[in-house]
This record gives structure tokens, C-alpha cells and sequence, in this order.
């Protein structure tokens, strides 16, 4: 069995396979659940959700850095133009990292042979400047 490693990729077929939250789509995904649960609440002064639920959507705010939905949806779709796979989308999404090195130190997959990013800085650059403009704008 292969040992699993983020930096090379080697996670496990099942999260390859898998569709990833960044934690800014997490965010939004809990906030509408949370206002449904409080419609439905019998007693608007009762807490509707479990602690569980509220720490997570209190973490995934917290660390969210797109706030709205428009954002959230231009960054997903900025980064899918790229050819990542989930995971470095959303490593890449939640991370906002501003120079090609931090990218490439976060994510160094971005780097690997047979990647359409491979030996191309540029486009590295480019997916930078396209996540920082959704960021200003937002």
C-alpha cells in the first residue's frame, strides 16, 4: 500500500474522486440550513442547531475568504479553467496564496511533469491575478 502524501498528490482515490468544499462554499451551504432551521423553530429564542453544527459554521466563517455567493461562484469557476484537481482548487481557494512560490509551496503539484501548469509560471500568475481581482471586487 502506498503511503499517502498531499505535496505529491497521493491521497487516496476515494478524496481524488471526491467533490471538495472550500470552506467559503461550506460557509454559505451551513448559513442557509441554520436560517432554515430557524424558521422552522417553534421558539426563535431556542437554539435550533447542535454545538457541533455551530462551531463548524463559526470556523468556516472565520476562514472564509470570499463572503458572497457571487465570489464564491467566480472563484470556483476562476480555478476550474486551470485543469485542478478538488483538493488543490480548494487548497488553492481557501488559502489565497498571492505569489507563484507560495502557490508552488502550498500546492507543489502545480509543478508536476505532465501538468499543463508544469514549467509555466505565467499561468500560475494569471490564476493568482484572476483570484485577487474576485477578492477586491467582492
Amino acid at each position: 500500500m502506498e503511503e499517502e502524501n498531499a505535496a505529491e498528490l497521493k491521497i487516496g482515490d476515494e478524496f481524488l474522486k471526491a467533490k471538495c468544499l472550500m470552506n467559503c462554499e461550506v460557509s454559505l451551504i451551513l448559513e442557509h440550513r441554520l436560517a432554515q432551521l430557524q424558521q422552522i423553530a417553534d421558539d426563535p429564542k431556542n437554539n435550533p442547531v447542535s454545538q457541533v453544527f455551530d462551531k463548524s459554521l463559526q470556523y468556516v466563517k472565520r476562514f472564509s475568504r470570499y463572503k458572497n455567493p457571487d465570489a464564491v461562484r467566480q472563484v470556483r469557476e476562476t480555478l476550474s479553467n486551470y485543469q485542478l484537481t478538488e483538493f488543490e482548487l480548494c487548497v488553492l481557494g481557501n488559502l489565497c496564496t498571492e505569489t507563484v512560490d507560495e502557490a508552488i509551496a502550498m500546492v507543489p503539484t502545480l509543478k508536476t511533469k505532465g501538468r499543463r501548469m508544469h514549467d509555466d509560471d505565467d499561468a500560475i500568475q494569471n490564476m493568482l491575478r484572476g483570484l485577487a481581482l474576485i477578492k477586491k471586487f467582492s
